[in-house]
């Protein structure tokens, strides 16, 4: 393809396929336990770093990197405070973060026009710094989903069984919230602030829905993921729109086409189903079926 021949548009494919990756794995974790808001959260807390290393004359992008993983440490303390609501640490921080943003940025004017790159992403301008980090970030994720694996399982369905076994919970989720952190924070030139929850949260939505396999739902999951990140940049490319927001629609058709299809194979499943119940000459095969489809 001639876009490829670009090295700007090379470096674009390289952080997209590995953002992808690791956005997608991470959803699915977080939307079976609940904390699909947290990517969010996060990704509006790195924008008050990326203010804060603009305002004091830092690399914005570590600043923001860093800033995001002490809010995903940070929501983790607060959650440990309300047990029983864990979501309020979400909004409590999210709070400190948007509030310290917007005060940063209304002392320093100049600031104002640079934030769009960091609020819509910029995956075509990614400088070899941001690829050096996220590359970074995608060998260390890689090792910890491969490595803890079974706990993160464990964990992720039944907290209180996995500290009964012997799995260290309070050291897992606080090395999963800082991983967590650190892959919102790379998101950000891909898709930007604004949009980098629909990179985490839409595969792992689709996925969910259509595998009955944890381990499925990961793969599909990536492999939306890829998918949609691949098809935003070459439209993006050819149609010269935004990257980020471009890669967010094709994300979200690709939800809504799945989701439908999803809903009216099931509705003509149930109809082929029950006409088949309805036939005696095939009972006893409709039966098997249906013992099957359950123990499936």
């Amino acid at each position: 393809m001639a876009m490829l021949h670009y090295d700007f548009m090379q470096r674009a494919f390289y952080a997209g396929g590995m953002i992808a990756v690791l956005a997608s794995t991470l959803g699915v974790y977080l939307m079976l336990r609940r904390q699909a808001l947290m990517a969010d959260m996060l990704s509006h807390v790195s924008l008050a770093g990326v203010a804060a290393g603009a305002y004091f004359g830092f690399n914005p992008t570590l600043a923001g990197f860093l800033t995001a993983v002490l809010g995903a440490v940070a929501v983790e303390y607060v959650r440990r405070s309300y047990k029983s609501y864990s979501e309020i640490s979400i909004a409590i921080i999210m709070i400190g973060g948007l509030s310290l943003a917007v005060v940063l940025m209304s002392l320093n004017k100049s600031l104002t026009r640079s934030f769009s790159s960091y609020l819509f992403g910029t995956v075509v301008a990614v400088n070899t710094t941001e690829l050096l980090l996220l590359a970074i970030v995608t060998v260390i994720g890689g090792l910890f989903f491969a490595l803890f694996r079974r706990p993160l399982y464990l964990l992720t369905f039944d907290e209180e069984t996995a500290r009964s076994i012997g799995v260290p919970v309070n050291r897992l989720t606080f090395a999963f919230s800082v991983l967590t952190g650190m892959i919102v924070a790379s998101a950000m030139p891909i898709v930007g602030v604004l949009l980098v929850s629909s990179l985490i949260v839409l595969p792992a939505a689709l996925a969910i829905r259509l595998s009955r396999s944890f381990a499925w739902s990961i793969v599909i999951s990536i492999g939306i993921g890829m998918t949609g990140v691949f098809s935003g940049l070459t439209a993006s490319y050819e149609w010269s729109t935004p990257p980020g927001g471009t890669i967010a629609l094709v994300l979200l058709c690709i939800w809504l086409v799945g989701t439908g299809i999803h809903q009216g194979w099931k509705r003509f499943g149930s109809k082929n189903s029950k006409k088949a119940k309805s036939s005696p000459s095939r009972k006893g095969q409709n039966l098997h079926g249906s013992e099957k489809g359950l123990d499936y």
